[in-house]
Formats: structure tokens, sequence, C-alpha cells
């Protein structure tokens, strides 16, 4: 009887240090071409997924959208969205948060001999805009064309909404005179000698909002982070130290460097420097100062219902470590 009682003992503490060992799995949302699958690829080369006790499960994603309805029908764990959709998200009772991922913005460019050369200059002007109607760096560089030279965008500007790739591609046959468009896209023109007229930290800028706000980060819900806290922290131990290796390793940048779909250098060095030039600190109390001063900006321009009231941004948005 002594024996069975010491066998059934070791057999349940073996299972339960099996379970204990086993790695974590992630099930993560990407971009087909995003920078986040730079990552996702260093960390198996690396192993830092065994390393830090995950194993992360990706998906493809055909777009942004894709992966927040995944993201909802619990089908994801976590992807890679902006803050702005976290807290409007939160505000109708979902338990979303936001991890920073990047700090790196979005611009306005323009042709080298463009006569553009600041945001008054853009009436009567045909731009383009990647995001949509909603995006961010829109509704606040409306905010700024108003506030700076009381110039309505919509009205005094022929807007054209669209991917960022036809939008770049129209751009350059002289289609557009300018296009406001994410960052790596913008990073991809100027290695082809576009000119920047202002970076979605400077539009942030003349709006009087002083700390920089990283505008991707990783989302996730609440309830399955507070589930699992050590599979998230380790999730972000993976990325952090991929993320050095990109940027600090040539090695490892050469590895990476096919997974822009880039093969001329300069546009995969302008992309490394811009990637490397967004990574992020843990966010401050002026960060989330300068957050709810972007909400505020952002929601009267929205139409969301909070119009009319003095919009707040809803508490619990972004995620810090346990031991902060």
């Amino acid at each position: 009887m002594f024996k069975s009682l010491s066998v059934f003992c070791l057999l349940a503490f073996s299972t339960a240090s099996a379970a204990d060992s086993a790695p974590s799995i992630i099930r993560v949302g990407a971009l087909a071409f995003g920078t986040l699958n730079w990552e996702l690829a260093v960390i198996k080369s690396q192993k830092l997924d065994a390393a830090n006790r995950i194993k992360i499960e990706t998906t493809e994603l055909a777009s942004p959208e894709a992966g927040r309805i995944g993201l909802q029908g619990n089908s994801l764990d976590i992807i890679v969205s902006d803050w702005i959709w976290v807290a409007r998200q939160r505000a109708q009772g979902q338990d979303y948060r936001f991890a920073p991922y990047s700090s790196s913005h979005g611009a306005l460019m323009v042709a080298k001999d463009s006569p553009i050369h600041g945001v008054a200059d853009l009436g009567g002007k045909r731009l383009g805009v990647a995001g949509g109607g909603m995006d961010k760096n829109w509704l606040l560089l409306k905010a700024v064309a108003q506030k700076t030279g009381s110039l309505d965008l919509e009205k005094k500007t022929i807007v054209t909404f669209g991917a960022p790739p036809l939008l770049n591609q129209s751009l350059q046959q002289g289609q557009l005179d300018a296009v406001l468009t994410y960052w790596n896209y913008a990073a991809k023109l100027e290695a082809q000698g576009y000119r920047q007229i202002v970076d979605g930290r400077a539009i942030q800028t003349a709006l009087g909002i002083e700390a920089d706000v990283p505008a991707l980060g990783y989302v996730f819900r609440e309830t399955w982070e507070k589930a699992r806290p050590e599979a998230m922290e380790g999730f972000l131990r993976a990325t952090t130290e991929a993320r050095k290796q990109i940027c600090e390793s040539d090695a490892v940048w050469q590895e990476v460097s096919p997974l822009t779909q880039e093969t001329d250098t300069q546009i995969q060095a302008s992309l490394r420097k811009h990637y490397c030039d967004g990574r992020v600190k843990p966010l401050g109390d002026k960060e989330k100062k300068s957050a709810e001063q972007i909400f505020e900006h952002i929601e009267p321009w929205s139409g969301s219902p909070s119009a009319g009231n003095k919009p707040a941004l809803p508490p619990g948005v972004f995620w810090s470590p346990p031991s902060n």
C-alpha cells in the first residue's frame, strides 16, 4: 500500500512538474509585411521563445481590421494596434489593454521639389491619407490646420483615403500632391528622395502636447493577461530582446532584411533606422497626461457619442508591469 502511494505521489509530482515546465501558448496576429514579423522571426531563430517559456502561434493577417476581429472573437491573444482603438473599446465596456510597441510616427510626405512647405500650403492640393477617416494622425492634422491657419482640410483639399502602397504609388506618379502615411511607408519615400513636411510627433507638438506617446502597441484582453501574467511578461521580454538584436546586430539584420520585401539597400536602411528610432520606454505620468490631451483633441472630431462633452480617456488603457 505504501509503495503504491509512493508511486502515485511520484506520478502526481512528475505530472505537475511537466505542467509547470510547459511553455505558455500565445496566439499572435501579425500583418503579412509588418515589422512584428521581424521580431517573431528573431524570437524563433534565436530561441527567445524557449528562453522565456512561451510558444508563439502566429496567424498572418491581411489587414489591421482582421486582427481586431480575431481579438474580439477570441481566436487571437495579442495583436498590434493603436491605443485610440483600445480607449474607444474600453469606453464601450471592453477590457482591452495596450503595452507600447513603437513610438515611430507616420508623416506627411511630398516630392522633393514640391511647393508645399507647411500644413498651411495644403489648401487646394490633392492629399492622400492612409488609415481612413478615423486615423489618429489625420484627425490631429485637421486640428492643427484649423488651429494654425483656420484651414478646413476636408473642405479645402481633395482628400483620398487608401492603402499605403497605393498612396505611395499615386504620389510617385504625380496623381497626389502629398500623402499622410504610416512611418514605414514614409521611410520608403524618404529613401527615394521625398521630403517630410511634418510627422505625427510634430503634429502633436503643434497642439501643445509635450510628451511623446507611442502610437502602436501590443493589445490584449485584461482578463487573459491577469490569468497568465507570466506569459505576457515572457512575450515582452522576448520581443524587447529581438528588437535589440535587430537594431544592434548587423548579422541579425541580414537575416531580417528579406522580410522588408525590399531589395534596395537604401530603403532597407531607412526602414531599419526608423524602426529602431521607435524603440519605446515605459510610460510615465507625462506620457499618460499627453494621451489624455490627444484623446480630447481626437474625440470631438471623430463624431463619437462623447462629442459635446469633454471626452475623457477611460482608465486602464495602458498596461504596466506588475513591479510598477
